[in-house]
């Protein structure tokens, strides 16, 4: 069984900062990719940040030169680390890694539970 957990959310002023923890667990032959996303309410969940194991990450525009996204690949772990938050970085932020089994070939896309991140004065 594998697993994702995320970990730091919470409610937070604006120009303040958060970091968030992920970590995957289980009968795991492989990690791809990590990354994180989010939702906000009445929106489509979309792609915050994707670290690769080869150290280079995407971000989405809007959170570029604010987020800082990491991986530990030995402890099987991704972080995002959130400065200087807006009101519109509200959200249900959720880990995802893209896992191979033991036993498998293929890998699959895993979600963790979602966390809620909430910036307000």
């Amino acid at each position: 069984q594998v697993q994702l957990v995320e970990s730091g959310g919470g409610l937070v002023q604006p120009g303040g900062s958060l970091r968030l923890s992920c970590a995957a667990s289980g009968s795991i032959l492989r990690i791809n990719a990590m990354g994180w996303y989010r939702q906000a309410p009445g929106k489509q969940r979309e792609l915050v940040a994707a670290p690769t194991s080869g150290g280079s990450t995407t971000y989405a525009d809007s959170v570029k030169g604010r987020f800082t996204a990491s991986r530990d690949n030995v402890k099987k772990m991704v972080y995002l680390q959130m400065n200087s938050l807006k009101p519109e970085d509200t959200a249900v932020y959720y880990c995802s890694a893209d896992i191979t089994p033991m036993g498998r070939t293929s890998w699959n896309r895993y979600w963790g539970q979602g966390t809620q991140v909430t910036v307000s004065s």
